[in-house]
């Protein structure tokens, strides 16, 4: 997909929307220094076009008691488009899986879990993931500290040089 360009008051509106999807479009326009009806418009056109896909609350797992983080890496016994299609959908309906990515190398999902303890992790891969008939593998790492987490994509490179 072809990177699109953006002028400098755009690339400014998304950090600044990535810092904080609250602010109104009056906050966005004084500090990117553009009046409500072009910012709206490049915010509303940010968003037709899909590159602002929607606007999330960010909440603490730690505060709902989510102290595990857990990565996990998953290898099937066969890697056709049957088992890929039966494992995706099985994930998708768990929701101690915040994220879920088809690999390359050694295995084929890498999944990020987060439970309230270590008896909930045990609890999750035997009734949960051991139960979806195309796993072979289940390998387990254990996040033992968060150094850091971003849900900022970096535009830097959209940037004219």
């Amino acid at each position: 997909m072809p990177l699109v360009t953006y002028d400098e008051a755009t690339l400014r509106i998304l950090e600044l929307l990535q810092q904080n999807a609250e602010l109104s479009v009056a906050e966005l326009a004084a500090a990117v220094g553009l009046s409500s009806s072009p910012c709206w418009r490049r915010v509303n056109e940010l968003k037709e076009t899909g590159v602002v896909k929607g606007a999330v609350t960010l909440v603490d797992a730690s505060m709902l008691g989510l102290a595990v983080n857990v990565f996990v890496h998953i290898s099937l016994k066969l890697q056709d488009q049957a088992s890929l299609e039966v494992f995706d959908t099985a994930v998708k309906s768990m929701p101690e899986v915040m994220e879920c990515y088809l690999m390359t190398g050694e295995s084929d999902y890498l999944l990020r879990i987060v439970v309230e303890d270590i008896r909930k992790y045990q609890s999750f891969v035997i009734d949960r993931l051991t139960t979806i008939p195309c796993v072979s593998n289940i390998r387990s790492s254990f996040a033992l500290g968060q150094i850091k987490y971003t849900t900022a994509l970096p535009i830097d490179h959209l940037r004219k040089k």
